[in-house]
């Protein structure tokens, strides 16, 4: 038995420790919004934030979890999140969707630590999300409107 804290709500879990979080949240808790991808922390699919910082749930043993918060796509809120994601739906960045929780979590660190990203700030911080649709210019333009809309 394992105690998570996801989302600010302390949650027990009865899995193995080499369980991946990815598996946790989404085949124990029914937390579907963290995805996988591609099962090897390459794709960004399954990110979610672990004391604050974008990790990969599909590599993070249940067993390395003890003591973290950890937030997922479900929990994610604040001025920046907010901000992030309304330019998502202004741009209309997603085409098929599968990415975009990852995305969103991966843009809203890079907004939280670095309020105003030039393109190359943005490519580096996003460059281990991968879109099998393309939307990487939406994501870019998303990113930069989210950052003038926190000026505001």
């Amino acid at each position: 038995m394992a105690t998570l804290d996801i989302n600010g709500k302390v949650v027990d879990v009865e899995a193995a420790p080499d369980t991946p979080l990815l598996w946790v949240l989404r085949d124990h808790l029914g937390m579907t919004g963290t995805k996988f991808g591609c099962g090897m922390a390459l794709c960004g699919a399954c990110t979610v934030y672990l004391d604050g910082a974008p990790a990969r749930s599909c590599t993070t043993p249940l067993s390395a979890l003890a003591g973290k918060k950890i937030t997922t796509i479900e929990g994610l809120g604040g001025k920046v999140a907010g901000a992030v994601q309304a330019a998502w739906e202004r741009i209309d960045v997603p085409q098929c969707g599968y990415c975009q929780s990852g995305q969103v979590l991966a843009a809203t660190a890079l907004l939280t630590s670095n309020p105003k990203p030039s393109d190359a700030d943005i490519d580096t911080a996003m460059s281990g999300n991968l879109c099998r649709c393309g939307t990487y210019q939406r994501i870019r333009a998303a990113i930069h409107d989210a950052a003038k809309s926190l000026e505001a």
